[in-house]
C-alpha cells in the first residue's frame, strides 16, 4: 500500500510529529517552496482562514481554482470543492487534508438516484447547485453556486422546463425570486435545516436593534424573519456596508470570524441550531480540517484528489459553463 492509499485509508492518524512544530511557519515554508497555494472556504477554523491564500465562498474559489499557477492546491474545504479544483485543473496536484470531509448536501443526490430522476425528464434542463459529487455534475447542464443561482437561472427562457438539485431550500427560494416553477430534488445541509426558529425569535426579541441575515440554504420560514438573504459573501458584505451595528447570522458559524475582523466595532449573533445547547451551527465535515492536516497534506501531497479522465471532461463541462455565465455577467 503506498502512501497516498494509506492517507485514503486510514489518514494522518498514525504519523507521529515533533510536540513543538510550528505548523503556521511550516506551511508558510512548504507553499514557498512547492510552488503551493491553500484556496480555503469562509466555514474553516479561524486559524486556517488566516493561513489561506485565497478566502471565500464556493464560487470564488472555483474561479480562484480555474485561474491560479500554483503546481499544487490544497483545498481547505469540503470534498466536492476540491472535486471540482480538479475538475478545471486536471494538470494540477489538488489534496484534501481530509477525504472524510464530506458534505450532507451533496450526499442528500445519490447518483443513481439522480440519474433516474433526470432520464423521467429527459425535455428538462438540469441546473445543479456546486455542492454536488461529481458524478451528479456529469448528469448536469450547468452548475451554480449560492451567490449566482439566481442569475444562471434567469440565463434561461421564462418557459424553459428546469432541474434544481439538490437543495430543496435554495430551490424554492429562487422559486420565488424568480417567478420560476423549477422541478425541485429534495435535498437539504444538515446545518442550514437544523436552525430553531423559537430561538432565533428569542435572539430578536432580545436584540432589537439587531438585523437578521440568513443564507437561502436555509429553510422558507426561516428566510420570512431575515432582513437581508444571500450567499456567504453577499452576508459579509451586508455586515460591512450597513449601518447596522447587531446582526444576528443563520448560517455557518465560520463566516463570523471575518465579519469580525472587517467590522470589529460591530456585533455577531450566531443562530443556534434546534435541540442544542451549542451557542452556534458548524459544519461537522468543514470543521475535520485542521493546520496539522494540512502541514501532512503539503509535506507529503496527499491525499490527492483524482478521478477518470472521461467522467472528469463531462462534469467539467457545468463548471466551465457556469464560469463562463459568471464571467460576461461580471460576477
Amino acid at each position: 500500500m503506498n502512501l497516498n492509499e494509506k492517507i485514503k485509508s486510514k489518514g494522518f492518524l498514525d504519523i507521529d510529529l515533533p510536540l513543538n512544530i510550528d505548523f503556521k511557519s511550516e506551511i508558510l515554508k512548504l507553499k514557498k517552496e512547492k510552488n503551493a497555494i491553500i484556496l480555503g472556504h469562509y466555514y474553516q477554523n479561524d486559524e486556517i482562514q488566516d493561513i489561506s491564500d485565497i478566502l471565500g465562498d464556493s464560487l470564488a474559489l472555483a474561479q480562484e481554482a480555474a485561474k491560479t499557477d500554483a503546481d499544487l492546491i490544497v483545498f481547505a474545504g469540503v470534498h466536492f470543492m476540491a472535486e471540482t479544483a480538479k475538475l478545471v485543473n486536471p494538470n494540477k496536484k489538488v489534496v484534501l487534508p481530509d477525504l472524510n470531509a464530506g458534505c450532507s448536501l451533496a450526499d442528500s443526490a445519490p447518483v443513481e438516484d439522480f440519474k433516474k430522476f433526470v432520464e423521467a425528464h429527459p425535455d428538462y434542463t438540469v441546473i445543479t447547485y456546486i455542492n454536488s459529487s461529481t458524478e451528479v455534475k456529469a448528469l448536469t447542464d450547468v452548475c451554480c453556486t449560492s451567490s449566482n443561482a439566481v442569475h444562471i437561472v434567469n440565463s434561461f427562457p421564462s418557459d424553459a422546463k428546469l432541474i434544481f438539485a439538490p437543495d430543496k431550500n435554495l430551490g424554492s427560494y429562487i422559486n420565488k425570486v424568480t417567478g420560476r416553477n423549477m422541478l425541485l430534488w429534495d435535498g437539504a445541509c444538515h446545518v442550514h435545516k437544523e436552525f430553531s426558529i423559537p430561538r432565533l425569535l428569542e435572539l430578536k426579541n432580545e436584540n432589537k436593534d439587531a438585523k437578521v441575515i440568513a443564507h437561502p440554504e436555509c429553510q422558507s420560514d426561516l428566510l420570512i424573519l431575515a432582513d437581508h438573504i444571500g450567499s456567504t459573501s453577499s452576508l459579509l458584505k451586508f455586515t460591512q456596508t450597513d449601518n447596522c451595528q447587531k446582526f444576528i447570522v443563520a448560517t455557518e458559524s465560520g463566516i463570523l470570524h471575518q465579519m469580525r475582523k472587517s467590522s470589529p466595532e460591530k456585533i455577531f449573533i450566531a443562530t443556534p441550531p434546534e435541540d442544542s445547547t451549542c451557542a452556534c451551527n458548524d459544519c461537522k465535515f468543514m470543521k475535520l480540517n485542521t493546520l496539522k492536516k494540512i502541514y501532512l497534506a503539503l509535506k507529503y501531497e496527499v491525499p490527492e484528489i483524482s478521478m477518470d479522465e472521461n467522467l472528469r471532461l463531462q462534469a467539467a463541462k457545468p463548471i466551465e459553463r457556469m464560469l463562463e455565465i459568471s464571467h460576461n455577467l461580471g460576477l
